[in-house]
């Protein structure tokens, strides 16, 4: 017995049962903002949540020097954007993001 999946005038036959996913469950769920309790909680979670955006190999990573050649460039720069990503998802509390904000690296935060 097959399914039949209809997408935008696309059809296409499976052999298994159609699983579709609502867009929200992508990822694990953003945890609540650190507010100064309970950190270790608030920590775990966090993490969890990086790891499930596969950011949490830039939490143990150094920054990549800049190179010469197009394939270090690009490197770089895609550090460079998880980086900016990772410190981001952070989740900190107002006050607490407007004192942690200017350090440089999600390593060093």
């Amino acid at each position: 017995m097959s399914n039949e999946i209809h997408k935008v005038g696309l059809s296409v036959k499976t052999s298994a049962p159609a699983v579709v996913l609502p867009s929200s469950h992508n990822h694990a769920e953003k945890p609540e903002k650190f507010n100064g309790i309970d950190f270790k909680r608030w920590q775990q979670k966090t993490l969890f949540y990086i790891t499930t955006l596969n950011l949490a190999h830039i939490l143990k990573a150094d920054p990549l020097a800049p190179g010469d050649t197009t394939e270090t460039v690009a490197a770089s720069d895609a550090w460079n954007q998880s980086d900016f990503l990772c410190r981001n998802y952070n989740g900190l509390s107002d006050a607490l993001y407007n004192v942690y904000s200017p350090i440089q690296t999600a390593k060093a935060l």
